[in-house]
């Protein structure tokens, strides 16, 4: 049952704007008990007195020292020892452990933005069926602040250039730019914190440049900064992968992924802010940028040498190249489907469909049409030649 003290905590926090659910675990007590605190305006009513404790006569002078930032239990009992304080210090504690959500470095306040100033970005992972396979999907979550309408992309990678492309496609999806990118710590985007101030990789750097936002980063172990992201990875984990369980296809899954954002996500209304989210996202998309005029290429990109028979290796296979590039160095780019593209210097020279290595090698015929005819080439003796050569022996 609720103290009097919970509920000055509960109020206050409340107050402060710090949501039911974190009250909740803070307190150690469910959430429900926080709402229905609040709609009673106090505490349970006690069956019967509390009995007298030894602490009464000096809560004040414990919330005077709390209110002065001394939460040492320890250092309290004896600073009540010396004006009289006969009780034991568990007592002290008791009183002291649901005043400690007040301080201000434990209590998380929700954090409000304009409109199309800032997107909060995370990733998720999920165990789920594929094709009659159980994998682990990883998906990216992103989420606009103030309206909180949210788009997830679905893959099996971290990595950067997933990373990027799940942002491009969330931005593609709101149909706009908004004014800062809030990520967590990921390496894929930051390389470390100095003086703190985060070092974003280039790469980040440049996606950002392309599309106008201002790259902005957690503090390390403060992942309360993106606390809108949080809520976001897990109502999609609760709900879209407990609707939906088996996909026939990756792209199977980000399909119903979208028609489920639209008939769903878009018309929930979150109490945080007591408003469908498309109603409110339709008064945020005005103050989005506009998406730049070419797509932000989020392909790999890697350097090879040709091989002396015309062949370049990718990922466990041979793929042709024309023959008179042999040993030479070319860029191999890899888009996040199932093809690549071989570049000389910005010449497009040779595309792919990837394939597993027991497929072998992909060779187009054109390619080595050159090495053939210096084979054919080849100066061809008659037999007799060597029967000559036998006789002089």
């Amino acid at each position: 049952m609720l103290k009097k003290e919970d509920f000055m905590v509960i109020e206050a926090l409340a107050a402060r704007g710090v949501y039911q659910v974190d009250i909740a675990e803070q307190l150690g007590v469910h959430p429900r008990t926080v709402r229905r605190a609040l709609e009673r305006g106090g505490a349970p009513a006690p069956e019967r007195a509390p009995r007298p404790s030894l602490l009464d006569d000096y809560r004040e002078q414990v919330d005077a020292l709390l209110q002065d930032d001394v939460w040492n239990a320890v250092v309290i009992h004896r600073e009540l020892q010396a004006k009289g304080y006969t009780g034991g210090v568990s007592i002290l504690r008791d009183y002291i452990q649901p005043k400690r959500s007040l301080r201000p470095s434990r209590a998380t306040v929700r954090f409000e933005t304009a409109p199309g100033q800032q997107l909060q970005s995370d990733w998720g992972e999920v165990p789920t069926t594929i094709a009659g396979q159980v994998v682990r999907v990883c998906f990216q979550s992103n989420v606009l602040g103030y309206s909180r309408r949210f788009h997830f992309w679905c893959t099996d990678a971290l990595d950067a250039e997933h990373t990027y492309e799940g942002l491009v496609r969330s931005l593609e999806y709101f149909g706009g730019v908004p004014a800062e990118v809030l990520v967590d710590n990921q390496k894929t985007a930051v390389l470390t914190h100095r003086d703190g101030k985060p070092r974003f990789t280039e790469r980040f750097l440049d996606l950002a440049g392309h599309y106008g936002f201002t790259p902005r980063a957690c503090r390390p172990y403060r992942a309360q900064t993106k606390g809108k992201i949080e809520r976001v990875v897990g109502y999609i984990k609760r709900h879209f992968f407990v609707r939906y369980r088996q996909f026939e296809s990756w792209d199977h899954l980000n399909q119903l992924a979208e028609l489920w954002l639209r008939e769903e996500a878009d018309a929930r209304f979150p109490r945080t802010v007591q408003e469908v989210v498309a109603e409110r996202f339709a008064r945020e998309a005005p103050h989005l940028r506009p998406l730049p005029a070419h797509r932000y290429d989020t392909a790999y990109r890697e350097q090879r040498q040709v091989s002396w028979d015309g062949y370049v290796e990718v990922r466990g296979n041979r793929y042709s190249v024309p023959g008179e590039l042999a040993g030479q160095t070319v860029t191999v780019r890899l888009p996040l489907d199932d093809h690549l593209e071989v570049f000389h210097g910005e010449i497009l020279i040779a595309t792919h469909r990837l394939r597993s290595a027991r497929e072998g090698w992909s060779t187009v015929p054109e390619h080595h049409a050159a090495l053939w005819r210096e084979t054919l080439g080849v100066e061809r003796r008659s037999l007799a030649v060597y029967e000559e050569v036998g006789a002089w022996n």
